[in-house]
């Protein structure tokens, strides 16, 4: 599954360099040592892009950035982006506690941690598991998605 996460972060790169074409975005930004699946850079906030497919604990991501953020790593205002996955959809309607607990996370560290935002945003994609071919539908959910983060950020 790792060519085809790379292959979503690619995408998704790609179209927000089209919607949002006054930051240059890149994948694999380093904070630290922690790489950020995508990031724009060039104008405030920084933004960065988590991508969660099937992340046993996604609210390692924005505890850590928030800490960094806290610790004033970030010269600048950030906001952390967490775009999630079908896997953390429940059957019986709703989503995953792992989400939730991603979400509670994130939403106390923009209420406490100075220059710092956060969202959580779907990514209707079901990531194939391991040997599977991905759905042809892919493409366009990453599309949804940069459209999403573009109209987020008002630009």
């Amino acid at each position: 599954m790792a060519d085809f996460t790379e292959r979503v972060h690619a995408r998704l790169r790609d179209a927000l360099a089209e919607r949002l074409p006054g930051r240059s975005w890149a994948t694999e930004h380093y904070v630290r040592r922690t790489p950020v699946d995508v990031a724009g850079r060039g104008a405030d906030p920084l933004v960065l892009v988590e991508v969660e497919m099937r992340r046993a604990d996604p609210a390692n991501n924005p505890v850590k950035l928030a800490r960094y953020a806290h610790e004033g790593d970030f010269e600048r205002p950030v906001r952390l982006v967490q775009l999630f996955s079908d896997y953390y959809d429940l059957d019986s309607g709703g989503v995953s506690s792992k989400r939730e607990n991603a979400e509670f996370v994130g939403n106390l560290a923009t209420a406490h941690v100075e220059g710092f935002a956060y969202d959580g945003l779907d990514l209707t994609l079901a990531p194939p598991k391991h040997g599977a071919t991905p759905d042809g539908e892919w493409e366009g959910a990453v599309t949804d998605a940069a459209d999403a983060v573009a109209s987020l950020l008002g630009e």
